[in-house]
């Protein structure tokens, strides 16, 4: 019963139901490469949001703030992620760089918040 995370960069794959959450398919990776069960982009951030974020660290509460906005608005994307993160694993693939600061760090804590610890 969890929400792991990983970079669609990395080697390693985490065994569990693998979505991709990002809008934009990752740069230079192969699709069989990342073994994936779902692309989940409509839970991803909206492009306004994600060019406004830039990924600039001093941004990320802001972003965090208005993203729950938008995941609460859109229930339906988000919510068939919480079955497979409550019966066993869920993978959550992202592309960005930043570990720390990115849509699938996010939404793990968004799903979280909403039953799926």
């Amino acid at each position: 019963m969890s929400v792991i995370l990983e970079r669609a960069y990395d080697d390693s794959q985490c065994a569990g139901t693998r979505v991709l959450v990002d809008r934009l398919w990752p740069r230079g990776v192969r699709k069989d490469h990342l073994a994936l069960d779902d692309w989940a982009k409509s839970v991803a951030p909206s492009d306004a949001l994600r060019k406004w974020f830039g990924h600039d660290p001093k941004r990320w509460e802001e972003f965090k703030a208005r993203y729950f906005d938008e995941l609460a608005q859109n229930a339906h994307a988000w919510q068939p992620l919480l079955k497979p993160a409550q019966d066993a694993t869920l993978v959550l693939i992202f592309g960005a760089r930043d570990r720390e600061h990115n849509n699938a760090v996010a939404l793990r804590e968004f799903l979280e918040r909403h039953g799926a610890n």
